[in-house]
């Protein structure tokens, strides 16, 4: 995936200008001339731009108080700070990061259609936002990784914290890596639609030709959702099958009961992630397949749902740990007063008894 607008066009008067987004957090703005935008760029239409705020800011303010949440129960409470939440908080960081660098700039792209943030946000913005994806995606792995160590081959020895801090930074320095081409190549400029109308673009700009981009593109599609479905996938049908065959044996033991819970809870989140991410991929890779998918007349507004649909899994994974979690559930509740025992009355002592009793065991 590319994080940017890419420029694909002629100048000339009756050639139609297109800047085309393949970036997971830019949506795509498709321009002609100034009557023809407001007629057939569906997102320019009150109705449409109305349910879009609305939609963006959900998942910002969900987004945003979910994965702090997060953050801080395992700040705060020391029976939730093992290793594999340390792994989820820093996947709570990269979400937070698209909330924040993400959504509110992509809005605001999609519906003035042009770049309103400047020069130097050109170059820094979508570099950031595709780092803080790929972190999202490469924890994921991690997380899967680790536990198909622990659990498969029964690996008794721990990953240190000082090891789990090394494995983060690495994580968000592979990360800066692989995103650091959308701050090389990228040219920030004015185009001019009429004699007198002019807009912003910051589009990416490729030595040689524009194929480099494309082939940067669906690398970054296979990188970014691709393979880390297939290690995830591969890695947690092992540990299912693993913890199936031990409860066939009549292992029944509280460690075990909690492992299943555990690897139940980070499947569902992996599921989340395929399921809300493959509209907006499939989409993206006809685009980089077809030239001809970006003269449809709705493309913007395709391109915006299923972004939409994909930024919903940055706030799905705190709703997940509050529902499949003991240990998250009663930190969350102790920390939110949240509702989550069945009698209102006893809603207190009940909380504190369960998180009592979560202090005495591990997570994972």
């Amino acid at each position: 995936m590319e994080a940017s607008d890419q420029l694909n066009s002629t100048h000339g008067e009756d050639s139609p200008l297109e800047v085309k987004s393949s970036n997971c957090c830019s949506t795509a703005a498709a321009v002609n001339d100034g009557n023809s935008l407001q007629l057939d760029d569906s997102t320019q239409l009150v109705g449409v731009q109305v349910v879009l705020i609305l939609a963006y800011s959900t998942i910002i303010v969900f987004g945003v108080i979910g994965n702090s949440l997060v953050i801080y129960v395992v700040y705060k409470f020391k029976n939730l700070r093992t290793v594999t939440n340390f792994f989820i908080v820093n996947l709570a960081v990269a979400d937070l990061l698209v909330n924040t660098l993400c959504l509110p700039f992509t809005l605001v792209n999609t519906l003035y259609g042009e770049w309103k943030f400047g020069h130097v946000l050109c170059f820094m913005l979508p570099c950031a936002q595709e780092m803080a994806v790929h972190v999202s995606t490469i924890t994921l792995n991690i997380i899967a990784l680790d536990r198909h160590r622990s659990i498969v081959y029964h690996t008794e020895t721990k990953m240190s914290r000082d090891m789990c801090a090394l494995v983060i930074v690495m994580t968000w320095t592979v990360s800066a890596l692989l995103a650091s081409p959308l701050a090389i190549f990228r040219e920030y400029s004015t185009i001019y639609l009429w004699p007198n109308e002019s807009i912003q673009v910051c589009m990416e700009e490729w030595p040689e030709s524009s194929m480099n981009g494309t082939i940067y593109s669906i690398s970054m599609l296979l990188g970014q959702y691709g393979l880390p479905l297939a290690i995830n996938s591969v890695a947690y049908i092992r540990i299912w099958n693993k913890l199936k065959n031990h409860t066939a044996c009549g292992g029944r033991n509280d460690r075990h009961q909690r492992r299943k819970k555990t690897t139940k809870m980070l499947l569902t989140m992996v599921a989340v992630f395929a399921i809300s991410w493959l509209p907006f991929h499939a989409f993206q890779l006809a685009a980089d397949i077809d030239s001809n998918v970006l003269s449809m007349k709705d493309f913007k507004l395709l391109f915006t749902v299923f972004h939409i649909v994909a930024m919903c899994s940055t706030f799905v994974n705190p709703i997940l740990y509050g529902w499949m979690n003991n240990t998250y559930r009663s930190a969350f509740s102790t920390v939110c007063y949240w509702p989550f025992t069945s009698s209102r009355s006893k809603r207190r002592d009940a909380r504190k008894k369960d998180f009592r009793v979560c202090n005495h065991q591990t997570n994972v």
